[in-house]
């Protein structure tokens, strides 16, 4: 079985990294496991109509963000992807300086030191001069930055035609089942 966290920062962006868990969840192969920084469950009461325990509830294993003992703080414990679904500037900018102070921060670094995938669906627009630097670095020692960009081409008449598409683009990168929509051309 394939275990793949879940970070969700407080960036705008709580509906994609809600139809990303539930996509997850629709994998039989797959165990999530969850952390939310306390401003992704402001952001998820904000952007959706879901509460936070039902967010929870996508997730086969979920962590409180201040627990930097749990497992995912050890090298040890088997992970084997992470995504952080929005990534806030604040969170890449704590993971490019290397500073762990809650289990966000230290899974992610664990993930570099470990050399384990990592992915950050960026969000931020504009980005400043700082930002960008960042994610330069980031990307750098191979984090896989996927910002979420507005695809036009596929003709999506809905946000939420877009979100769909957007997260079968994440599982696909992830290795996992997927349906993606592919360019076949003119």
């Amino acid at each position: 079985m394939k275990r793949i966290l879940v970070g969700i920062s407080g960036a705008s962006g709580a509906p994609i990294a809600i139809r990303l868990l539930q996509r997850l969840k629709e994998s039989y192969d797959v165990e999530t496991h969850l952390i939310m920084s306390d401003s992704a469950c402001l952001t998820i009461e904000q952007e959706t109509e879901y509460s936070v325990q039902q967010v929870k509830s996508l997730a086969d294993i979920v962590y409180d963000i201040r627990e930097i003992g749990a497992g995912p703080a050890s090298g040890s414990f088997q992970i084997d992807e992470m995504i952080i679904v929005p990534c806030s500037m604040k969170t890449a900018a704590g993971i490019a300086g290397g500073y762990s102070d809650n289990l966000l921060l230290r899974a992610a670094d664990v993930m570099l030191k470990e050399g384990r995938p990592l992915f950050l669906v960026a969000r931020e627009s504009p980005l400043s001069p700082i930002h960008l630097r960042n994610l330069q670095e980031l990307g750098m020692i191979g984090v896989r930055i996927i910002p979420p960009m507005v695809s036009y081409y596929q003709g999506y008449k809905t946000i939420e035609e877009w979100t769909n598409n957007f997260v079968e683009r994440l599982l696909e990168k992830l290795e996992i089942q997927n349906n993606v929509k592919a360019w076949d051309g003119m």
